[in-house]
């Protein structure tokens, strides 16, 4: 069912209840394929949905307007869960203009036959005038795909923002001041860690870009609504495309048994013996998904991670969690690497290549324990703790 946002403008998108997976981030609480319908004079579409759900949003639309009377649709961005609807519903507005930058036609062109639609290209320095009403398009390149920009109304002081500020979430209401702020910026933040992350330069020139405009609402593409809580998530935003610190360490590891975990458990009494203000968090990488690794890493300032040694290399799961982060360029964290091993120690050794090769900080040697670790062992990994709770309380400003 159609919402109003303000009189002639409503989100016409699905709220997608059941999905749990979404190319491999852990949708645990469902996501909204969000679109919008502007009626004016003229009348505009923000977006599509995921291509399953194009008769759902097809109904939506009829339930404001006659589908030959939409004008325009706006493609901000390419990617299948925004715009695989596009080809029904294309074929279903006979009027519909498509408004797109350059680039996005050119994606366009891989997933449909665009050869029968009535392309029309945008610039930053194009205008669409609906009536009352002015559409202006800012380009966004890699938050997060090349052809990604976002829409401005500029008279009613909205900016339809695509990707960015958005949460998968599915939710029965569509404003974040429906809904516990503290939840939906976690949801936000877990976005951000596991989407964004890589393009953190590109993130902060727009959000310089967004500063010139009079903004009183984000109409995002996913989750909720932006119209109270606008500057919380705006300095959100910057904190994370800064890679500020939290005085905050993360010790991820797994266990074969449960040497390597006696040995997490111990960096973390060593962590928390040093400062009450240090948030300390031990994950197991095979108990914990990908998703909220990467999200508890973002304003992470130390990591130690642990591995026993199997086959030897580091354990599987530990090998995927590495991988995955790699590929998110976090900020330079502190690490420090550990583990157990029987007849050969590259479970940890390996984590300390990896650590070289991100370039992050690496002032301790790692840990291995043979077997089982003796009890001076263990204070060392203690030790160690104390030296990364140091390390997260300088680097965080505490």
């Amino acid at each position: 069912m159609p919402t109003e946002l303000k009189p002639g403008i409503h989100w016409v998108g699905y709220v997608d209840w059941n999905v749990r997976d979404f190319h491999s981030f852990d949708t645990r609480h469902g996501a909204t394929y969000n679109s919008y319908l502007i009626q004016d004079e003229k009348t505009a579409l923000i977006d599509t949905v995921k291509g399953p759900f194009a008769s759902q949003l097809l109904e939506n639309l009829r339930c404001l307007t006659e589908l030959e009377k939409i004008d325009y649709v706006v493609c901000n961005h390419a990617e299948p869960d925004h715009a695989s609807a596009l080809g029904e519903v294309m074929k279903h507005l006979p009027n519909g203009t498509l408004l797109c930058n350059e680039k996005c036609r050119n994606v366009l062109k891989g997933y449909f036959d665009i050869s029968g639609w009535n392309i029309q290209v945008v610039t930053p320095n194009d205008t669409v005038s609906l009536g009352h009403r002015t559409l202006h398009f800012l380009n966004t390149p890699m938050v997060h795909w090349p052809e990604s920009m976002f829409t401005y109304l500029a008279e009613e002081k909205i900016l339809f923002s695509m990707d960015a500020f958005g949460q998968h979430m599915a939710t029965s209401v569509r404003f974040d001041d429906e809904w516990p702020l503290h939840e939906t910026l976690l949801e936000a933040k877990s976005y951000y860690a596991n989407i964004v992350t890589p393009y953190g330069r590109q993130v902060l020139q727009v959000l310089d870009a967004a500063k010139t405009l009079d903004i009183e609402m984000i109409a995002t593409s996913h989750g909720l609504i932006w119209r109270k809580y606008l500057q919380e998530i705006l300095t959100a935003y910057h904190a994370w495309a800064s890679g500020k610190y939290e005085p905050k360490i993360l010790i991820l590891y797994d266990s074969m048994w449960e040497s390597t975990r006696m040995m997490a458990d111990a960096i973390l009494s060593g962590a928390m013996d040093v400062s009450p203000k240090l948030n300390v968090l031990p994950l197991h990488v095979r108990k914990n998904s990908l998703t909220r690794i990467a999200t508890e890493m973002l304003d992470t300032a130390a990591v130690a991670a642990g591995s026993a040694t199997l086959n030897m290399q580091m354990m599987p799961a530990m090998a995927a969690a590495l991988t995955y982060v790699r590929g998110l360029k976090f900020a330079k964290k502190a690490g420090f690497a550990f583990g157990s091993y029987g007849w050969n120690s590259a479970g940890a050794n390996r984590i300390q290549k990896w650590f070289e090769e991100m370039q992050w900080e690496t002032s301790l040697a790692p840990v291995n324990a043979n077997w089982r670790p003796a009890p001076s062992l263990l204070e060392q990994c203690a030790d160690a703790g104390r030296v990364l709770a140091a390390k997260a309380l300088e680097m965080s400003g505490q």
